[in-house]
């Protein structure tokens, strides 16, 4: 029963990174730009090769490979996400624009003008 127990809670892991692993694939080939590429690269990164990577651990047991597999999930936990905004920042400053559908720099403006009205003493006076 213990066996059953940890096959399929490992199994578990393993179907859910694959699963993520694929969609991060997916997202890959189907984004538009280098940034929202990044992004699926990092969700591929962290989330799919964390969750394959402990469903590993719990069939490996308490041995040398699963303190093995561990410090490599520690690496891709900690470096994946520092890599991809590294990646990211390098692009940025490359000259690389991310592609948006819309230009939202007009919106930020119109609110913080909204804000800044709102904060503005009231000139007329109640007598």
């Amino acid at each position: 029963m213990k066996a059953l127990l940890i096959d399929v809670a490992s199994w578990t892991f393993i179907a859910s990174g694959s699963f993520f692993v694929l969609v991060g694939m997916i997202g890959l080939i189907r984004m538009p730009d280098l940034f929202t590429r990044l992004h699926a690269a990092s969700v591929t990164d962290t989330l799919g090769a964390g969750l394959l990577t402990i469903g590993l651990m719990i069939q490996a047991g308490p041995t040398l490979v699963a303190a093995k597999l561990f410090f490599i999930l520690a690496l891709i936990f900690f470096i994946g996400p520092a890599i991809t905004h590294a990646l990211a920042q390098a692009a940025l400053h490359a000259g690389i624009e991310p592609k948006l559908a819309e230009d939202r720099r007009d919106r930020l403006k119109d609110a913080e003008e909204a804000q800044a009205t709102d904060r503005a003493p009231s000139t007329s006076a109640k007598h």
